[in-house]
């Protein structure tokens, strides 16, 4: 009798919801080009009955460790993650290859090391060689921190088992394989199968465990989307290349904020915590045309900004309209707004404007520092010295009241900046904060 022949599904990488042939679309999640074919397990288990299970215990009855966070020695990293890392808490750490996602992760275990916590990091795309010499540039020491390169998941979680450590660290997730799948590292089915049983080990010996992840071409974490549902905390890496600053940001953390946000700078000896991260961004070519202050909101966490802004003409091709860390959509309103509203012609024009220093956000906030930019430039007129601007622009050209105002208005008068822009209604409900009113 011949073998049954194995048959192919199809999974999205999205939610990870199983498919018998290729669509178009996901049936379950509705996203477009999310199908990719895997190969079908050959066999499922024969095992039945209800296996180990455990009795439901009384909420009352429950008994929770007051000391479950452990502090790891960043205060940046502490801040995003609510006070640390949280006993047998499953983290995952994405971003862009280069931003220093292995840097940042070796430093918190040299850290934890040093305060006796046992520390196994896993390492599937460098031999511990590779990790030895960045450790060595990054004077990391610890008696305690534990080097394995591997990407059989059974061969890790039996290491794991012996040591006993405080910490796992796997990175990456897109590395480890599970021998009872025949698809390839990193496909949908290795990622999720790989997750779920690293999951159960960590839940079950209160292990805290940190997964690094890659992200695709959009910026999302890559694999499926069901990982981020799976995992406690997803903790974003980001920045540019071009820029030595890096943004820590919490995407989802059951057991503390999600509006919290590190600042990071990287040197020679690796990422150091920026004392000052609301005067960052700032430079010194405020005093030119097509420039204007403004303070965006990141979390709690309010940051002082430079808007700049370069109209030219163009009486030959179609005007360009260019944001740099800005939404180009939402630079194009703000340029309808100022022509139909303000009368100011902007057909013949290409316009370009840049958050300086690399600093994307989308923040409303900025609206009013984009137009009086823009409107620096083309009269080439510099903007009077410290002016800051606040407040979001509506459809109808009026100036709105933004978030967090006493906060972002605290901060500018902080960094010496005097003047500040904002809606004329907050002279009448708080003569406090307005200093001037638009």
């Amino acid at each position: 009798m011949s073998a049954r022949k194995s048959r192919n599904i199809y999974l999205c990488r999205e939610c990870g919801h199983q498919h018998t042939r290729w669509q178009g679309n996901c049936s379950a999640c509705g996203s477009w080009n999310t199908l990719e074919e895997e190969q079908a397990p050959s066999h499922r288990s024969s095992k039945t009955g209800p296996g180990n299970v455990r009795e439901a215990t009384l909420l009352d009855e429950v008994v929770i460790s007051r000391d479950s966070r452990t502090a790891t020695g960043l205060e940046m990293v502490d801040k995003v993650l609510g006070g640390g890392l949280v006993e047998g808490a499953l983290v995952l750490l994405g971003g862009e290859p280069g931003m220093g996602k292995s840097t940042l992760i070796l430093q918190i275990c040299s850290l934890l090391s040093k305060k006796g916590k046992g520390v196994l990091y896993v390492s599937g795309e460098e031999s511990e060689a590779q990790v030895k010499l960045r450790a060595e540039r990054l004077q990391v020491h610890g008696e305690t921190l534990h080097l394995l390169a591997h990407t059989d998941l059974e061969g890790i979680l039996e290491v794991a088992k012996n040591l006993n450590p405080s910490l796992l660290v796997l990175d990456s997730i897109q590395t480890v394989r599970v021998p009872d799948l025949d698809s390839s590292p990193g496909s949908v089915a290795q990622v999720r199968e790989s997750t779920f049983r690293i999951m159960e080990f960590a839940k079950t010996r209160s292990l805290t465990t940190i997964l690094v992840g890659h992200v695709t071409k959009g910026g999302e974490i890559a694999g499926p989307r069901l990982l981020e549902h799976m995992v406690d905390v997803v903790l974003q890496f980001e920045g540019d290349r071009t820029h030595h600053f890096r943004l820590l940001r919490g995407l989802k953390n059951r057991f503390g904020p999600t509006d919290e946000i590190g600042v990071f700078e990287m040197k020679g000896d690796g990422l150091q915590p920026v004392a000052n991260p609301a005067a960052y961004f700032l430079t010194d070519s405020t005093s030119t045309p097509g420039s204007c202050l403004s303070v965006v909101m990141e979390g709690t966490q309010p940051f002082m900004v430079e808007v700049q802004a370069l109209v030219a003409d163009n009486n030959f091709t179609y005007p360009k309209r260019t944001a740099m860390g800005l939404d180009p959509n939402r630079l194009s309103l703000l340029l309808a707004v100022m022509e139909k509203r303000m009368g100011i012609l902007l057909g013949q024009s290409d316009v370009y404007v840049n958050l300086a220093g690399g600093v994307k956000s989308n923040d409303p906030g900025l609206d009013l520092a984009v137009i009086l930019a823009v409107l620096s430039s083309i009269r080439d007129v510099t903007l009077p010295p410290g002016t800051v601007a606040l407040a979001e622009t509506g459809l109808g050209g009026e100036m709105r009241l933004v978030s967090h105002l006493e906060s972002r208005v605290r901060e500018a008068k902080n960094q010496g900046f005097d003047r500040i822009l904002l809606p004329e209604r907050v002279k009448r409900s708080n003569k406090d904060l307005c200093m001037e009113k638009v």
